[in-house]
This record gives structure tokens, sequence and C-alpha cells, in this order.
């Protein structure tokens, strides 16, 4: 068989297997999104727009033109008339899908990869039926292509997110340099099981641009409660090796304790950021998670 020829069948099968994930990662995105309100979520604050929102006193830096001469004519003070501001933002999206993400405890649930993907595909849809755009991240946390709207839009983001799902790369948790633009917004989607150090290092570039950031941490039911008893061996997913503790119950609630502290440790470096912090369990209905994950995108742009 020619080099050719073996690259030809690599590639066929590699699209055939991307493939079969498309429809179902489709279907469920945009099953989950049609749970979500669909529609822009005001930006609530004045500039260029057709929808009010509100009255403010006149100032020395407005024109007679501005003045709303009928708000006004109820009392003694001059009114301006404001819109509110009604261009499109940019969202930009990530979501983890190295192999540590690829693990579930249940062959009836999804991978955490699996949900991360659709959530980020849903909630695609969710900004681009609301008007908004959307910046798709890769692995390594650059900008796949240019900020775009429409439905073409999402018919690429899932064409890739289904490729990547059939082939986990190795890329550690990116430094998202990505001279993404100034108080712009992003989303980033993984288990944030690395330590709090490095992604405290990696994020730091969000921070230096007033980005606002919106963090999904994604969990098998396993990963929280430690649900095994006697002599179990653990496999590290990306080479950290194996573990065998003898009597799994009796580390339980010292590994839960370790996991809690984790994520208040999360819950804290985003807030001190201004972040939004979000759990999701992958046994867990999704379009929760997404509707609240679009209202904290929503009020941080208020």
């Amino acid at each position: 068989m020619s080099s050719a020829t073996r690259k030809r069948r690599d590639l066929e099968h590699s699209a055939e297997s991307a493939a079969a994930h498309l429809p179902g990662l489709l279907v469920n995105a945009q099953r989950i999104a049609a749970n979500v309100a669909l529609g822009s979520h005001g930006r609530r604050r004045p500039g260029m727009g057709e929808s009010f929102w509100q009255f403010r006193a006149y100032g020395p830096d407005d024109t007679p033109t501005m003045i709303d001469w009928r708000q006004s004519a109820r009392s003694d003070a001059l009114y301006i008339r404001e819109q509110e501001w009604t261009a499109a933002q940019t969202v930009a999206l990530w979501c983890d899908l190295s192999p540590s993400m690829h693990f579930r405890s249940r062959k009836d649930w999804p991978t955490k990869a699996e949900r991360a993907a659709t959530l980020a595909l849903a909630l695609g849809i969710v900004l681009v039926e609301g008007g908004e755009k959307i910046l798709r991240l890769s692995a390594d946390g650059l900008p796949v292509r240019a900020a775009s709207a429409g439905r073409v839009a999402l018919s690429q983001m899932a064409e890739r997110l289904a490729r990547e799902l059939d082939t986990p790369n190795d890329t550690p948790f990116p430094k998202f340099n990505t001279g993404l633009a100034r108080f712009g917004a992003t989303v980033l989607i993984s288990d944030f099981l690395q330590p709090l150090s490095n992604i405290a290092a990696a994020l730091d570039t969000f921070a230096a641009r007033n980005q606002s950031v919106h963090l999904v941490q994604v969990l098998d039911a396993a990963e929280e409660t430690l649900p095994f008893t006697g002599r179990v061996r653990f496999e590290g997913l990306e080479d950290e090796g194996d573990i065998i503790i003898d009597r799994a119950e009796d580390a339980r609630q010292k590994y839960m304790a370790r996991m809690a502290a984790h994520r208040d440790s999360l819950r804290t470096l985003a807030a001190s950021h201004g972040w939004s912090f979000t759990t999701h369990r992958t046994d867990a209905p999704p379009h929760l998670t997404l509707v609240a994950l679009h209202r904290a995108i929503g009020e941080r742009h208020r």
C-alpha cells in the first residue's frame, strides 16, 4: 500500500468517525438551546439602538435637539431620552477536550468532553440566535477563525468539535495569549483539575485585558463522591501513572474535602476578578447550566 493510499484511508476513517459524532452533538445542542429563552440579552447601557433605555437629566454637554420635550413637559426639568445599546458583542468559546476529559464512570452518561462540547455548541446557538458573534478557541487557546455569526458559524463549530472529540490531543492547559479584544467575554469549559497556580497563571491574560470570563467546571459524579469500595486501581489518562488504594472507602472523606477545597479556590479566583463560576455534573440536566451561564453573560454586560 502506497503512502498516499494509506493517508487517504486514514483521512476517510477520521472523517467517518467525526461524522458519527456530529448528528448527536448537533441534536443534543439544539434540544438544550431550545430550553433557553432566545433573543438578545439586553446590553443594559445607553448607545445606538431602537429600544428605549432610560430618561436622564439634560446636561451641559447635550444639545437642545436631544431634549425629549414630551417627558420634560411633565416637570420643571429637561430630560434626554436614551436608547439601549444593541451592537453585537463577541463571545469567545473554549472547551477542554484533552484525554482526561474523556472519562465517564457509567456507560449511560456522556463523557466530560462530550458534555463540554455540547454545552459550548448549545451556548453558541443561543448567542447566535440572540444576535451575538462567536469566536471558537482551539485546544491551544488560539482563535480558530475570525468571529462570526449565523448558521454557517455554528456548522463550522460543530464539525470541528466532532473531529476533536474523535481525536483527543495532549495539549496542556493553554496560556490564552490570544490577543483577544479588551472588555470582551470568554467562556471556558473544563474540569479544571489542574493545580490552582497553573490555572491562575493561564488566566492572567484575561485579567490584564479586562475580559469578562465565565468558568464552567464539568465533572463526572464519581469524581465528586468517590463511590468505590475495596481495593481499587486508578489509572491516569494523561500519563500521570497509576495508584492503588486498598480501601477506597477510607479515603472518601479526605478526597471529597480536597475536591471541595479546590472548587472553593476556583470560585474565589473567579470572584477576585469579577468573573462567574458555574459547576456542572454529567448526570445532571445540561439546560440548567446553560440558563445560568447565559444569564451570567448578560448580567456581566449590563
